[in-house]
């Protein structure tokens, strides 16, 4: 069994994570420490954590598929919500625009479906392993929404 594709979709997909976090640490300890948040807001340390372990999942998913077919039908639905992922910490964060970040999501909620759904014929294991994800993007979702309604007269 050949590991360093494996490797390379894990390079990829933290990469992406570690993308994302570029506007999200400037932010926390300034903008966003001033927001106001929706109560089911986890603590900070929490997402560290979390999205590490989601892109270690989406990495093994993306692997799991291409040792089956290499990238075929399953490979665009995942760059599409490797990439809405990577938009939307620059859009939240970065651009600091609750609104547009908040459509964005449910945006990369529908590209996560999207993806699960082209991986799951290729791999049900793959297309399992990014349920986690889509749960998670979903409860992301309500903490953006909570986020505009609270602060959308003050950003």
């Amino acid at each position: 069994m050949n590991l360093l594709p494996l490797v390379g979709f894990v390079l990829v997909c933290q990469g992406a994570g570690l993308l994302g976090s570029i506007p999200t640490f400037r932010a926390i300890p300034t903008w966003y420490a001033t927001l106001r948040r929706p109560a089911w807001t986890p603590p900070n340390w929490v997402f560290g954590p979390v999205w590490t372990v989601l892109y270690l999942l989406m990495a093994i998913a993306a692997w799991l598929c291409w040792t089956k077919v290499g990238f075929a039908n399953w490979a665009v639905p995942f760059w599409v919500q490797l990439a809405l992922n990577v938009l939307w910490s620059w859009l939240f964060f970065g651009a600091k625009n609750l609104g547009l970040a908040l459509l964005e999501v449910i945006l990369l909620w529908a590209a996560i479906a999207w993806t699960i759904l082209a991986m799951w014929p290729v791999d049900p294991l793959a297309g399992m392993l990014l349920l986690p994800y889509l749960l998670w993007v979903t409860y992301a979702s309500t903490l953006n929404a909570g986020f505009w309604a609270l602060n959308r007269r003050t950003n």
